[in-house]
C-alpha cells in the first residue's frame, strides 16, 4: 500500500468512527475501490466536479453515509443517483439490503453498472429511467435523494412508489424553509434533522417525509 493509499485509509477509518459506523473490512475495501473507480472514470463520465476530486471522502462518501441511521433495513431506492450518492455507499454499508439506483443519465448508469460488477454487489441494480416512469412490484423502506430537485418535485416523482411506511429522505444543505412550505397536502414532514459530516464545515440537513395518501 502506498503512503497516499494508507493516508486515505486512515481518513476513511477516522470518518467512519466519527459517524459511529463500523463496517467490516470487506466493506471498507469496497468503499476505497469505489473511490478509485470514481477517480479513474470521473472525467470520462462527468461524475463529479473536478475540484471535488481531492475531497471525495468528505464531500461525497461521508456525506452519503451520514444519513445511514435514518435508512430502514429493507429495500432502498436512490433517485437521481448520479455517480451513486448516497445509494451506493449505503448499499456497501448494508450488503444484504436490496438497493436500486435510478438516474436519467445513461453514461452515469453505465459507470454504476461497471462498479457493481467490479465490487460484486449482487444486491444492487442500476436503472436508466426517469423515476416518474419507474414501476416495480416491490415496495421500499427508504427512498433517498441528494441534490436531485425541490422537495415537492422529489415527493411528487416518487409518490407512486411510496407506501405508508416508506420514508423519503431528502439531503439538503441549508434548511429548506421555502421548499417545505411548497409541499402538497398529502406529504407530511416527519423531521428536519441537522447532519454533521466529518471534515465538512458546510451546513447539511436531512428532510424526512412521508406520503400520507397516494393520489
Amino acid at each position: 500500500m502506498s503512503d497516499e493509499q494508507g493516508g486515505e485509509r486512515l481518513r476513511l477509518d477516522r470518518g467512519l468512527d466519527a459517524l459511529g459506523l463500523v463496517p467490516g473490512e470487506a466493506a471498507r475495501e469496497q468503499l476505497l475501490e469505489y473511490l478509485d473507480q470514481l477517480r479513474h472514470w470521473g472525467k470520462t463520465y462527468n461524475l463529479v466536479a473536478p475540484g471535488d476530486m481531492p475531497w471525495l471522502l468528505e464531500r461525497h462518501l461521508f456525506d452519503a453515509l451520514s444519513i445511514a441511521p435514518w435508512c430502514g433495513p429493507g429495500p432502498l431506492l436512490d433517485v437521481g443517483t448520479g455517480a451513486g450518492f448516497p445509494g451506493l455507499p449505503l448499499a456497501i454499508l448494508v450488503p444484504k439490503r436490496q438497493t436500486i439506483l435510478i438516474d436519467g443519465a445513461g453514461k452515469k448508469i453505465r459507470f454504476l453498472r461497471h462498479v457493481i460488477r467490479q465490487l460484486s454487489l449482487d444486491q444492487v441494480e442500476a436503472v436508466h429511467e426517469r423515476v416518474e416512469c419507474f414501476a416495480t412490484a416491490s415496495g421500499f423502506d427508504t427512498i433517498t435523494s441528494r441534490a436531485f430537485s425541490s422537495l415537492a418535485d422529489f415527493a411528487g416523482g416518487v409518490r407512486h412508489l411510496a407506501g405508508p411506511d416508506t420514508r423519503l429522505l431528502a439531503m439538503k444543505g441549508r434548511a429548506p424553509t421555502a421548499e417545505l412550505a411548497e409541499l402538497p397536502g398529502d406529504i407530511s414532514v416527519e423531521a428536519v434533522e441537522p447532519v454533521r459530516v466529518p471534515g465538512l464545515e458546510a451546513q447539511r440537513h436531512l428532510v424526512i417525509l412521508r406520503v400520507t395518501a397516494n393520489q
